[in-house]
């Protein structure tokens, strides 16, 4: 199988999450162990395969996808290939064609919006990756805990998510890059296009909630001047 990648996401330090979209079939596809976690070393930078952009042969997977993570494919990092970097401007055209106008559309009507954030229960859901194109122009900024974060004041209710690029903190996966969030905040403002990765978390239990859900956030931030902004090249 071989996928070009959109979705390239921090985890805690040593570890990230990648996806991108199966070239046969135009479907998203999320690599991932038997047991355990990618770990870094398997990114571009650091010798590995993936990084945004990048055409990656996975070799052989299996399926082991489960609502709404139907997305996940087992394989072997030693199988994985990369194979070239696709240029901006068919990366871009990729993205606007998997591109979605709406939440629902990507998530189902399971995903709920409440409390500035959006959740899917354990088990519901028909997708928990995808591609959103704003009705209008996005907010990025920094919290007081140094998290990225992205505002969609549009939506009813409207939504503040994290934001969790590889490409917007240092290599500690903790320390976010500000010069780079300043200036992505300064194109949008200024009207540059705009299309969002966007997923849903491994289930997990927020202090005082009785369950454990899927989290909405933000994976990766595209914008038309500059869609292919890798780590490889010092992102």
């Amino acid at each position: 199988m071989q996928i070009l990648v959109n979705h390239l996401t921090r985890m805690q330090p040593g570890y990230f999450c990648v996806a991108g979209v199966d070239v046969g079939t135009a479907r998203h596809v999320r690599p991932v162990l038997g047991r355990g976690r990618l770990t870094t070393e398997l990114l571009r930078p650091n010798g590995g395969p993936f990084d945004l952009g990048s055409v990656v042969d996975l070799g052989p997977t299996i399926r082991a996808g489960h609502p709404p993570e139907l997305e996940d494919y087992r394989f072997d990092p030693s199988q994985a290939r990369w194979l070239f970097d696709e240029n901006p401007d068919d990366l871009w055209d990729l993205l606007d064609g998997l591109a979605r106008d709406s939440l629902e559309e990507i998530f189902g009507p399971e995903l709920e919006l409440w409390d500035e954030s959006g959740t899917v229960e354990v088990g519901e859901g028909k997708a928990s990756l995808g591609c959103l194109r704003p009705e209008e122009q996005p907010w990025l900024y920094i919290d007081h805990r140094g998290t990225v974060r992205l505002v969609l004041d549009y939506l009813m209710p409207s939504v503040d998510l994290s934001v969790n690029d590889l490409r917007l903190y240092e290599k500690d996966h903790r320390t976010p890059r500000r010069d780079l969030v300043s200036s992505i905040q300064s194109r949008l403002a200024a009207g540059v296009e705009v299309i969002l990765s966007v997923g849903l978390t491994r289930p997990w239990r927020k202090r005082g909630d009785d369950a454990e859900l899927h989290w909405l956030q933000v994976n990766n931030i595209h914008l038309k001047d500059a869609s292919l902004l890798r780590l490889s090249r010092g992102a």
